[in-house]
């Protein structure tokens, strides 16, 4: 069945790179940056993904599902993001900026840097796969240019389906853990807090550094661009599914959630909105 799954999921080929109407993205730098960003970030995955197996290794049900599935999908965000930058803006010097970029990003891709213990790793995932999918809804919503809208909603259709893996997982640690809701609440919200994190900063940094050399070093010029990114997802980002999808690891009762749903969601639009 996992493999039939993995036979049906989509492929760079089922994407008309010949149909981007160029006219609306090209001039777009704001755009350009997200989708740059988003491509250097997603073809790291590997880096990332080994520290996973490293963590998890002993449980064969998720290693195999993080080497076999998580991965090559991430790895395949990476290249179909890749190839649309190279369709939109050619000059581009994707390897050279992708290059400093993994120099970088490597040394933030350590096992000590994750949670504690299992169940919170697994909360962690669920938490950056809930930013992740964020992102490109966002990202899709953000254009009227039909391939990019494609991509990106199959990337986010991805990440909800890697959500639900992890969630799974999740549940199953959580019980052999006895982990308790105020533990995984506190993984939630450092968390959440991080997903602005060093990651993004570096992939804007190097981009800027092979797209723009005069302005690499100007602090507030990379702040900015920064900001206008944040502001793009903030405009067409959909609060209440992604309240949804970071509460779920509490499993609150419904009376609960309710009191609760207020002051959850004006933290989060203290992280998504800021």
């Amino acid at each position: 069945m996992a493999s039939q799954a993995a036979d049906q999921h989509w492929k760079i080929e089922d994407l008309d790179f010949s149909r981007i109407a160029l006219d609306k993205v090209r001039p777009d730098e704001n755009l350009f940056y997200l989708v740059t960003s988003a491509s250097f970030v997603e073809s790291g995955s590997d880096l990332y993904t080994q520290n996973l197996v490293d963590f998890f290794r002993g449980d064969d049900e998720v290693t195999d599902w993080l080497s076999n599935h998580w991965e090559l999908e991430e790895l395949q965000h990476g290249r179909a993001l890749r190839a649309y930058v190279r369709h939109v803006w050619p000059e581009f010097e994707w390897d050279v900026a992708y290059q400093g970029f993994l120099e970088e990003y490597a040394t933030y891709c350590k096992v000590e840097l994750l949670a504690p213990t299992r169940a919170l790793e697994m909360t962690a995932r669920c938490v950056v796969e809930t930013g992740t999918a964020t992102y490109y809804r966002a990202m899709a919503r953000c254009t009227d240019e039909p391939v990019l809208q494609d991509l990106a909603t199959r990337i986010a259709t991805d990440e909800v389906n890697h959500y639900k893996h992890f969630y799974r997982f999740f549940r199953r640690y959580r019980e052999q853990e006895k982990l308790g809701r105020m533990r995984v609440m506190g993984t939630i919200g450092r968390r959440t807090l991080e997903l602005k994190s060093e990651d993004a900063d570096c992939a804007i940094r190097h981009v800027v550094k092979t797209r723009s050399p005069g302005r690499a070093t100007d602090t507030a010029y990379v702040q900015q661009l920064s900001a206008d990114m944040n502001s793009t997802i903030r405009t067409n980002l959909s609060p209440g599914h992604t309240l949804k999808m970071l509460m779920r690891p509490l499993e609150l009762p419904a009376k609960v959630q309710t009191v609760i749903q207020y002051p959850i969601m004006q933290f989060m639009r203290h992280v998504f909105l800021r």
